[in-house]
């Protein structure tokens, strides 16, 4: 086994480098690593983790049945179900979900990649398809250059956020779900459309993130914790402790430049994840698309720093096009839905076919399924949709 690269030497060599250890740059690195052993991958992350402090879910139907073998080791928990919660309306669906914790995402890949493959700790300062300058003066010569480095400037972006604080709660007496909650709307609303999440990860342990569409991405933090006790507190649980605490805010877009945010991370260079605009217009979710060029990634017979950008942009591009029906919906939630009305919309979406459901989670909706959100009675006036949309 080869010890850990000496990144103090002025110049390393590899076959690709992937700047971000989070899901996007984890799951390259993970898919070249299976697909391709004999090349030199490596993979840089400014933190000492890989990962950070996250727990990402997704239904099953989100990923294909040709990569499921990209995300099975990572998976630290799955439920066949979930449930839903409105004023107006509660629905149970029996679609698959599953959820990967960040601790759990950094051993497995330190499990299955060499350490010789993995430099934490350090920040690279700039890139280009071919080459990487580290923070510390280290230079990486690459045959190509994968940038995974998180979100690109939202300013050329128009959009909400979806924003949420979440507390993994150790209880002294069982909470009784045996599912998640994915939307429990029945709370109060207040800041745009609010609701809880629960994942049930044990008897004794429950994960409740309260998340809110919000028009802006700022966070009480100390407003949400006191909300999320007082939630555990109305259900009867008795809390014991708080084992870890996470925290965002991400874009739900309806508009902008894709070519401005393209740019605002350096246009020649290969992206992924959200650097790439690859997340879902009105969830924000970006797993199934990062297991989607993960895979195709580690295909490609040519992964020349040249190669990688020109796939990587057509590929964002295309995604960006495809996506034109998301971010129209997400304009009308914004856009004609008072704050305060904008649970309605989710809770007529939810009154729909499961199959409908789980394709618009995945981002495959279908022409029929795009008619069929948009068909009877609208959740708020015509007027305020068609004036929303136009806006």
């Amino acid at each position: 086994m080869k010890s850990p690269r000496n990144i103090s030497s002025k110049t390393l060599k590899c076959d690709v480098a992937i700047l971000g250890g989070g899901l996007a740059g984890g799951l390259i690195a993970l898919a070249l690593r299976r697909k391709r052993p004999e090349l030199d991958v490596l993979l840089i992350e400014e933190s000492a983790t890989l990962g950070g402090n996250h727990i990402w879910s997704f239904f099953g139907p989100d990923v294909a049945g040709e990569h499921r073998w990209l995300v099975a080791p990572l998976v630290c928990h799955g439920w066949r179900g979930y449930d839903v919660k409105f004023p107006g309306h509660e629905r149970g669906l029996e679609e698959s979900y599953y959820s990967i914790l960040s601790d759990r995402f950094d051993a497995y890949l330190r499990e299955a990649i060499p350490a010789h493959n993995i430099v934490t700790g350090v920040r690279a300062l700039a890139a280009s398809q071919t080459n990487v300058v580290l923070e510390n003066g280290a230079r990486i010569e690459a045959g190509g250059v994968i940038d995974a480095r998180g979100g690109g400037n939202v300013r050329h972006l128009r959009c909400g956020w979806q924003k949420f604080m979440g507390q993994m709660l150790h209880l002294s007496e069982p909470h009784g779900l045996t599912r998640p909650i994915v939307m429990d709307a029945t709370v109060e609303q207040m800041d745009g459309y609010r609701f809880v999440y629960c994942l049930p990860v044990s008897p004794m342990e429950i994960f409740v993130e309260d998340t809110y569409y919000s028009d802006t991405s700022d966070l009480d933090t100390q407003a949400l914790s006191a909300r999320i006790s007082a939630y555990a507190d109305a259900k009867g649980w008795q809390v014991e402790r708080v084992s870890r605490t996470e925290t965002g805010a991400l874009p739900v877009v309806y508009g902008g430049d894709f070519g401005g945010y393209w740019q605002s991370t350096g246009g020649d260079v290969a992206k992924a994840g959200t650097r790439a605009a690859l997340f879902h217009g009105l969830t924000g979710y970006s797993l199934p698309d990062a297991v989607r060029l993960a895979a195709h990634i580690a295909e490609m017979p040519d992964l020349s720093g040249a190669a990688l950008a020109e796939m990587s942009r057509k590929t964002s591009l295309d995604h960006w096009q495809a996506d034109g029906f998301y971010r129209m919906l997400t304009k009308m939630l914004f856009k004609a839905a008072g704050p305060d009305e904008r649970y309605r919309v989710l809770e007529r979406f939810y009154t729909l076919p499961d199959g409908l459901i789980a394709r618009f989670y995945a981002g495959k909706s279908t022409l029929m399924d795009k008619m069929r959100v948009l068909a009877g009675r609208p959740p708020v006036p015509i007027w305020r949709a068609i004036r929303g949309l136009f806006s």
